[in-house]
């Protein structure tokens, strides 16, 4: 007996939701310059800032999220981290911080600042910075945003498919910049 993965994009997907928070807006060199909600950021395709939070476990796998079917961009995608926008007037530790905390439960233990990267695809234009956090514990997933977790080795993460370009992106430049390696 086969056993297929269920592939979201054949199902009729359910209305995103927007949440209705105010955005930290960046021009094109990542100099704040205002704030939006977060409807008008996705509309008008605003720069903002994001957090990206690459977890990884004992045995150097990956923490990746299988994102709710509700989510108001790539819904039911995989994301090789967690995190999301920086509210307006955030900064973007305290950005990571949260969403670690909101998406996976994972609260107290240390982030590590790894580097920034500019996305600009697909109408997205963001700042990320990108943190790592070793943790070993148990994961208590956020309804609202994250369907399901898993944890996987570097080379299998990467080569999945239905990855969010955005977190696709942070984890390769991590490992091209040396952060991330088959060996910790």
């Amino acid at each position: 007996m086969t056993v297929t993965a269920p592939t979201y994009r054949d199902e009729a997907l359910p209305a995103p939701r927007v949440a209705e928070e105010r955005i930290q807006l960046v021009d094109s060199r990542n100099r704040p310059c205002g704030s939006a909600s977060r409807a008008l950021m996705r509309r008008y395709q605003f720069w903002h800032r994001a957090t990206y939070v690459v977890v990884r476990n004992g045995r150097s796998e990956l923490c990746v999220q299988r994102r709710t079917l509700t989510k108001e961009v790539f819904p039911g995608g995989l994301d090789l981290a967690a995190g999301g926008v920086v509210g307006a007037g955030e900064a973007v530790h305290v950005a990571a911080r949260r969403e670690l905390a909101e998406e996976l439960g994972i609260d107290g233990v240390a982030l590590r600042p790894a580097m920034e990267f500019r996305h600009a695809r697909g109408g997205n234009h963001i700042y990320g910075s990108i943190f790592l956090v070793d943790y070993d514990g148990a994961l208590t997933l956020q309804a609202e945003e994250v369907a399901d977790a898993f944890w996987c080795p570097l080379d299998e993460a990467l080569a999945l498919l239905d990855v969010t370009p955005d977190t696709r992106q942070a984890v390769e430049a991590l490992v091209q910049a040396g952060w991330l390696g088959r060996e910790r």
